[in-house]
């Protein structure tokens, strides 16, 4: 990584960045379980410093880390427990309203770091983690500010939603990635006609359905659409790109876009993006962290380059920027205000020394992960997965928006009725109208 020095006590300096990537506030990856001995669930933690995060793609890359800690600090070692991205989330909400956090508090920024600040549940990081802060793209950082205070830092990759091909069945098909909806239409007729899924998509799992919302909502009308949705504002939801979007994605659903049986996939097992690699779909909407899924769960078809991937469509007449994109900046690091004043002490060591320096930086490259610092260009151009990883981390660097997953950008009760209704829309059970005058009733 260009300007990042070996130590993991160095203190990099501050790499420059595009500041036109404007970060809307805060989803991530569906992973699945493993344990590593330390916190314990729903309880107080085993430790005076403990951390919990998600177990899949980016487990190896925070272990890795939390071992480079333990070996220099014996005396002060991080006790880490793992947990399934759904299962978590429950997990800290309980334990952080109970007093019983880790010393990090894993989380997505947006809705639910509000409520934690609004409680004071986390710690203040302004001037405590400067380090960190030096080496992290300046608006990633930003989305782990509330009211413009830092409570929250980037701790792994950045993760745009990128629209994943499958180059074989394209070539089978003879059809090409679609650019504008109308072309969307076009190559779904003609997968659905040879007997392939157009567009795989885990429709249990619920919250893959957000990043059609997002990306529709966005190419329609902007990203004030969800902005003036965020800040409550009254009836945002009545917006025309709204309803025009959950019209479309029916529309869609319609066409056999996702095929008979996509409501019972589930995400936690990458049972969408298995749909892909098994030749059984064509394309799949999703983050940038399932990249590396599809290199370990599918390391043959993956070497035969039958994966693709491409920008989300155009929408004729719509009002957003094509090179904006959806999904989560990065996830972070909170210190729990419920720790102990020595084990906060340690947090703020472990932050600016540990967190995306430069051996946790190769790690991420490592697994084919974007890093969300500054200065990668380099290190990501000798790595093996240069044309994906340049791909998406020029397309962070370029974007004059990156949304938050709204999942995570709203506040956590209007978030699960956010889903449920989504749900229903991809079910057919509701009409776009329905959804709108429900969404409607819990701006506050």
């Amino acid at each position: 990584m260009r300007n990042a020095k070996n130590s993991p006590s160095s203190s990099p300096r501050k790499f420059s960045t595009p500041r036109r990537l404007l970060v809307s506030v805060a989803m991530i990856a569906p992973l699945t379980l493993a344990a590593c001995g330390g916190a314990q669930p729903g309880g107080k933690a085993s430790g005076d410093f403990s951390a919990w995060a998600l177990t899949g793609t980016q487990q190896n890359a925070f272990k890795d880390s939390f071992a480079q800690w333990n070996e220099a600090n014996p005396e002060q070692s991080i006790a880490a427990d793992f947990f399934a991205n759904d299962a978590y989330k429950e997990k800290i909400r309980t334990a952080v309203g109970a007093g019983n956090a880790p010393t990090l508090i894993f989380n997505w920024s947006g809705g639910t770091l509000a409520d934690y600040v609004a409680n004071g549940n986390v710690v203040d990081l302004t001037g405590k983690v400067d380090a960190l802060e030096d080496r992290a793209i300046e608006a990633i950082e930003k989305t782990g500010e509330v009211d413009g205070v830092q409570y929250a830092v980037p701790n792994n990759s950045t993760q745009p939603v990128v629209l994943y091909t499958n180059k074989k069945l394209f070539d089978q098909v003879g059809v090409k990635a679609p650019t504008t909806w109308q072309e969307t239409l076009d190559v779904v007729k003609a997968f659905k006609a040879e007997g392939i899924i157009p567009f795989a998509v885990a429709g249990q799992s619920q919250w893959p359905y957000l990043m059609w919302i997002s990306y529709l909502t966005d190419r329609i009308g902007g990203p004030e659409v969800f902005k003036a949705i965020q800040n409550n504002e009254p009836n945002a939801w009545s917006h025309p790109a709204v309803t025009e979007a959950l019209t479309k994605i029916q529309e869609l659903v319609e066409a056999g876009g996702f095929g008979d049986s996509f409501g019972s996939v589930v995400a936690d097992a990458n049972a969408d993006a298995a749909l892909v690699h098994t030749d059984k779909a064509a394309m799949l909407l999703q983050g940038s962290w399932l990249y590396a899924g599809f290199k370990a769960d599918a390391p043959d078809w993956y070497k035969e380059e039958n994966l693709g991937f491409a920008p989300f469509p155009t929408i004729e007449g719509g009002k957003g920027d094509p090179a904006n994109i959806v999904g989560n900046p990065a996830n972070f690091w909170s210190v729990s205000a419920d720790a102990s004043e020595e084990a906060q002490q340690e947090a703020f060591k472990y932050l600016n020394d540990y967190t995306l320096n430069e051996q946790s930086v190769k790690s991420f490259i490592g697994l084919g992960l974007v890093p969300s610092v500054d200065g990668a260009e380099d290190a990501i151009a000798a790595s093996d997965d240069a044309d994906f990883l340049g791909y998406a981390y020029k397309s962070v660097q370029d974007a004059p928006n990156f949304q938050l997953s709204w999942d995570q950008a709203l506040a956590p009760d209007q978030a699960q009725v956010l889903l449920t209704n989504l749900s229903q829309i991809f079910q057919g059970s509701i009409t776009p109208e329905q959804f709108v005058k429900t969404m409607n009733s819990t701006i506050k």
